[in-house]
């Protein structure tokens, strides 16, 4: 009975074994693609460094019905960012941003390097373009940059100073209720947006149409000014107003 049970045990533990392949160390992102369909270019994903910590935080658009987040990194920032076996899995769990809508990986860091986002959708592996952190070389600011013009009712006008750090590509604006709700999600390349006008939108990640903003309650703004190596060189984080 004895030789039964430690027969058991050992094939528990070479099920759980393989049951963590994917978990293994240096799992790289060229061996994840091998023979599978895959998309560059699909998963929208951004990272800044945090205000207070040295940590890398990184953004990902998880389309409706994506599966497998994974997070992907070099060992340091002079590689070819385009050889996917540079990309090592690193097994991180993401976090709920606006009640899910966006999600972010936290990870400590005290060096640069290149990051890449990937889930499953309708058979293919999506994947981000390569992010460049710089967490030593340019720290993401933290500031209120962010003016509210309400002169036209409910439909409040955000505005900010264009470039401010330098470097930058796109904006991505977020307005959000109080309950952490997205209410819109979208880019432009102006550093002006008003809710909810289309006029100057070149991305849109809204699922539904916007509600009409409530006389009297309070909704936040979120905007991060995004490099064109997808680094977030400034964010102004929920900044509160009351609609007018």
């Amino acid at each position: 009975m004895k030789t039964l049970g430690y027969i058991f045990l050992c094939a528990l533990i070479l099920s759980s074994c393989n049951d963590d392949t994917d978990n293994a160390i240096n799992i790289t992102l060229q061996d994840y693609t091998n023979g599978a369909s895959f998309e560059t270019g699909a998963v929208i994903a951004c990272a800044a460094s945090d205000a207070l910590s040295a940590e890398v935080l990184t953004f990902y658009y998880p389309e409706p019905a994506s599966t497998n987040p994974r997070f992907y990194q070099t060992a340091s920032i002079n590689v070819d960012e385009t050889d996917f076996s540079n990309y090592t899995q690193i097994v991180l769990d993401s976090s709920p941003i606006f009640n899910g809508t966006l999600r972010r990986f936290s990870q400590s860091a005290t060096s640069d390097s290149w990051i890449i986002v990937t889930f499953e959708l309708g058979g293919e592996i999506k994947i981000s373009n390569p992010i460049r952190t710089k967490i030593t070389s340019k720290p993401t600011l933290w500031s209120d940059i962010v003016s509210v013009d309400q002169t036209q009712s409910q439909m409040p006008i955000f505005s900010w100073q264009d470039n401010v750090a330098g470097d930058n590509a796109i904006y991505f604006q977020v307005v959000s209720d109080n309950q952490d709700n997205l209410l819109s999600g979208t880019y432009t390349n102006q550093n002006q947006f008003q809710y909810y006008k289309l006029d100057n939108v070149v991305l849109n990640i809204t699922l539904n149409t916007p509600p009409v903003l409530q006389t009297g309650l309070s909704y936040n703004f979120t905007l991060m000014d995004v490099s064109l190596d997808n680094w977030v060189n400034v964010v102004t984080l929920n900044k509160s107003f009351i609609a007018e």
